[in-house]
């Protein structure tokens, strides 16, 4: 992934953190602090576009779901750990000590200083086109299916147009029993 900022001194701030600074006061730096707040609020909308876009039958109470699940401390720091963040990261020598390269909040907030970077050096447009390489392409394999629920959706749809009902019959299980995997036949039927 080739990205080059017009402004590397924003690349720098979304990787420094707020212990660096308090131990480098002699220099001028800045934390990442106000790119996360920038880059929560860009991801949110980036992520939103593409719900709203890829998912027309989906209610609003439905998409909010989704994206709460992808734009959420644990999707984040998935996202870092797959881009390595945690290793550029300027960290003071206490967090350095106490594991902070690896610390959840750590990485999700650098993650989302690293869009709102991106999101002023470039605009909206490298954002998403970052995220359709990072991101979006976890959505369409199902990376976070565990919030939508298929079953239900179905099942609104042929409700909502009061179009006869549905049954389930499962027809084979798989995997350990801590695991197990469900292959259901579902069958509707037509309202006369």
């Amino acid at each position: 992934m080739n990205i080059h900022f017009k402004q590397p001194a924003l690349l720098y701030q979304a990787f420094t953190h707020s212990s660096y600074v308090n131990e480098h006061r002699r220099r001028y730096y800045t934390d990442n602090e106000r790119l996360e707040f920038l880059g929560d609020a860009v991801l949110e909308l980036s992520v939103s576009h593409y719900l709203f876009s890829k998912y027309p039958q989906m209610s609003e109470g439905e998409l909010t779901k989704l994206r709460a699940a992808i734009v959420c401390e644990p999707s984040l720091v998935l996202f870092a750990n797959e881009l390595d963040f945690g290793q550029y990261i300027l960290l003071g020598k206490g967090e350095e000590l106490t594991g902070g390269r690896t610390r959840p909040a750590l990485l999700a907030d650098v993650f989302e200083s690293f869009i709102g970077a991106l999101y002023l050096d470039q605009g909206l447009e490298p954002v998403v086109a970052f995220l359709d390489i990072v991101l979006f392409p976890k959505v369409e394999t199902g990376a976070f299916s565990h919030v939508m629920d298929y079953k239900s959706q179905l099942q609104e749809l042929v409700q909502q147009k009061n179009n006869g009902a549905l049954s389930y019959e499962i027809i084979e299980e798989k995997g350990p029993a801590h695991s197990r995997i469900f292959v259901t036949r579902c069958r509707w039927q037509r309202k006369n």
